[in-house]
């Protein structure tokens, strides 16, 4: 079941992501959808900050950025990319297998090549509009983490 909640801020963007990052112990899929300006990366940087990275910035020119702090990070950013086809190219299967946590920018470029379970995050708003974000969980342990995550909101 999918869940819903207004980010205001920035900051509030920054902590939303340090928050989901608490419940992440590795080999976790984050899926982020959202057009320019959404704030994607930021949730990115809130994400990698409680995990003990401080350098993220958009990989759009790589695809991918491997990033080690308490957790292996991988920031994957589609943007570029015609299909799915260009991820497998670039290894994604052995990212995927590797155990580490994975969020990727603009999935809905290559939804084919999303695993099956994950955990979706549709960013709606741009520029200084508050953002709706639509999370939905799919799969069993993402549906537990959208819970708890929301218990820490609420």
């Amino acid at each position: 079941m999918s869940k819903e909640l207004i980010i205001k801020t920035e900051q509030d963007m920054l902590l939303f992501g340090k928050r989901l990052a608490k419940l992440l112990h590795g080999g976790e899929f984050i899926a982020l959808f959202g057009d320019l300006g959404a704030g994607k990366t930021t949730l990115v940087r809130g994400i990698a900050s409680e995990i003990g990275i401080d350098n993220i910035s958009s990989p759009t020119f790589n695809i991918v950025k491997r990033h080690e702090g308490r957790l292996r990070f991988d920031h994957f950013d589609c943007y570029r990319l015609a299909d799915y086809e260009e991820l497998l190219a670039v290894g994604f299967e052995d990212y995927l297998a590797g155990g580490s946590v994975i969020v990727m920018e603009w999935c809905e470029n290559v939804c084919e090549a999303l695993p099956s379970e994950r955990l979706e995050i549709h960013i709606a708003g741009s520029g200084n509009d508050e953002r709706s974000l639509e999370l939905v969980p799919i799969g069993a342990k993402y549906e537990e983490m959208t819970a708890e995550l929301f218990k820490e909101i609420i």
